[in-house]
C-alpha cells in the first residue's frame, strides 16, 4: 500500500514516513500544495495524510478539489487546528478522519488501516488464495495454517498479487505500489522481488504460484 503525506514540517514528515514504512506502507512526502497536487496526478495512492496549514495555501482546498473531481481516495487530516469548527469544516469538505497534533504514531497507523478497511477501499481484513492466508491488519502470513515470516517487501508484493489473484498485475503497477519516490529502483527490482517471493512460497509448500507473462506482468493462481 502506498501513502502520500503532505506536511510542511520536514522533520515531522520524515517521522511520519518512517513510522508508516515500519508498519508496511510505502510513503511519499510532499511539503506544499503544488507538489502534493503533482504527486496525486502522477501516482495512484491508497490514502493521503493531509496537513492544512501549508506554505502555499490551505489543505482543505486540495481536499475540496479531490472531492469535486469525484475521488473517494481516503484522506486523513493531520493538523494542529483543534477548534470544533475546524474539525467540522474538514469533515464537511470530505475528510475521512481528523487527527490532532501532537499524536501517537500507533494511532495514526491504526486510523489509516481503519480507513482502508472500509468497503471499497484498499484493505480487507483477510485475503485467502489456496492454502495461503494473509491478515492485512496484523500483516501476518500463514500457509496451511502455519505462520510464515516474510520480509516487508515480500509481504507487500504478496498482498498486491492476492488482491488481484487470477488477474494479471502489470509490472509498472507493482513497482508503483512497492517503491516510494527517492527509493533506489533498478530495472530488474520487481523481477528480483518476484523471484524471492516465488521461492519462499514454494519452500513453504504453498498451493498457489506466481506466473510470469513476459512483457505484461504477473499473475497469482492456484497450482
Amino acid at each position: 500500500m502506498r501513502l502520500l503525506a503532505i506536511e510542511d514540517n520536514r522533520r515531522l514528515a520524515a517521522l511520519i514516513a518512517k513510522g508508516c514504512r515500519q508498519a508496511g506502507f510505502a510513503v511519499d512526502s510532499c511539503h506544499d500544495l503544488e507538489s502534493g497536487r503533482a504527486a496525486l496526478e502522477t501516482v495512484n495512492y491508497d490514502a493521503v495524510i493531509l496537513d492544512l496549514a501549508l506554505p502555499d495555501g490551505d489543505g482543505l482546498d486540495l481536499l475540496a478539489r479531490l472531492r469535486r473531481a469525484g475521488s473517494d481516495l481516503p484522506v486523513l487530516i493531520l493538523t494542529a487546528r483543534d477548534r470544533v469548527e475546524d474539525r467540522v469544516a474538514g469533515l464537511d469538505v470530505g475528510a475521512d478522519d481528523y487527527l490532532l497534533k501532537p499524536f501517537a504514531m500507533e494511532e495514526l497507523v491504526a486510523r489509516l488501516r481503519a480507513l482502508m478497511r472500509r468497503p471499497g477501499q484498499a484493505l480487507g481484513v483477510r485475503l485467502v488464495a489456496g492454502n495461503v492466508e494473509f491478515d492485512t491488519v496484523a500483516r501476518e502470513v500463514s500457509i496451511a495454517g502455519v505462520p510464515i515470516a516474510f520480509t516487508r517487501r515480500e509481504t507487500d508484493l504478496l498482498e498486491i498479487l492476492l488482491r488481484r489473484q487470477g488477474r494479471v498485475v502489470p509490472k509498472e503497477s507493482i513497482e508503483e505500489k512497492l517503491y516510494a519516490f527517492g527509493e533506489e529502483v533498478s530495472s530488474n527490482s520487481v523481477e528480483v522481488a518476484v523471484h524471492r517471493l516465488r521461492k519462499h512460497l514454494v519452500d513453504a509448500g504453498a498451493t498457489v504460484e506466481i506466473h510470469t507473462l513476459r512483457g505484461i506482468g504477473y499473475l497469482l493462481g492456484e497450482i
